[in-house]
């Protein structure tokens, strides 16, 4: 039955769909963070599982190979890092908004609250996602975890376990194992008391950020329509406020070059 199945044809639209989520929640941060605000997304990856991995999970979980699209709930998966525990719920509640427009949730599992045994921890929601294929539209299952840094270094570690034990990882190892996502959680719940701090700090550097690529293009702008002499003069004020660090001076600066820009295309 394997041999009938063409996987490079089954998966494709999985590895699309991967494609496309990653697009999605990639957007979602950078647009946030173009207007200075705090994302509580820190970066996004996915994957398509490998063959092999399909057929071992079918297995493992009695599914025939025909059909492992809707007895296999993985095949796809995203994946969301955030900074903070409270950031992974609001992640969550931004793909509960998206439900019924872009995407269907099928069920969500907090291992966070309930963690595993193992000390596993994320946030797991299953959706059916769908894709266009050249077959016509499909609706295909996926997974995304949500999870912070410390829980993803951690779950990262335990599959490499998992891997090289063949899911039986000897007990001083598990032990260790619980001991350290007990640490990780705690350094989690540390970050959390004082996340405030934390993202002013972070706000406070994308809005100089922001304000800087501003500035520049601004000044970039006057050199390629040939003002060359006012450009210079903006060119040496602004490196003259960037040695000094102060933000408010660096935005009464954008004002400042803004007014000028509309100035000469006034002129223009």
């Amino acid at each position: 039955m394997q041999q009938q199945i063409d996987w490079k044809k089954l998966l494709i639209p999985y590895d699309n769909a991967v494609e496309e989520l990653k697009v999605k929640f990639k957007g979602i941060r950078r647009e946030l963070r173009s207007i200075g605000e705090y994302s509580p997304i820190e970066f996004v990856t996915g994957r398509v599982k490998k063959v092999s991995s399909i057929l071992e999970k079918a297995e493992k979980l009695d599914v025939a190979i025909e059909d492992v699209e809707d007895g296999i709930e993985d095949i796809a998966g995203i994946r969301i890092m955030c900074q903070f525990v409270e950031d992974i719920y609001t992640v969550v509640d931004y793909i509960r908004e998206r439900d019924g427009y872009d995407l269907d949730i099928v069920y969500e599992k907090d291992y966070i609250d309930n963690f595993k045994p193992s000390g596993y921890r994320s946030y797991h929601i299953v959706i059916r996602y769908p894709i266009q294929t050249a077959m016509g539209p499909k609706k295909i299952l996926a997974e995304i975890q949500i999870r912070t840094l410390a829980m993803n270094f951690w779950g990262t570690i335990e599959h490499s376990l998992k891997y090289k034990y063949k899911h039986n990882i000897p007990e001083h190892v598990t032990e260790r194992l619980i001991k350290a996502a007990d640490a990780a959680f705690r350094l989690d719940q540390e970050m959390s008391q004082i996340r405030h701090e934390i993202r002013q700090a972070q706000k406070l550097f994308e809005i100089r950020s922001n304000t800087v690529s501003d500035i520049l293009g601004d000044i970039y702008s006057l050199y390629s329509a040939g003002r060359i002499a006012e450009a210079t003069g903006l060119q040496e004020k602004f490196t003259e406020i960037w040695n000094k660090g102060d933000i408010s001076e660096l935005k009464s600066f954008s004002k400042e070059v803004d007014r000028i820009i509309e100035h000469i295309e006034d002129e223009i």
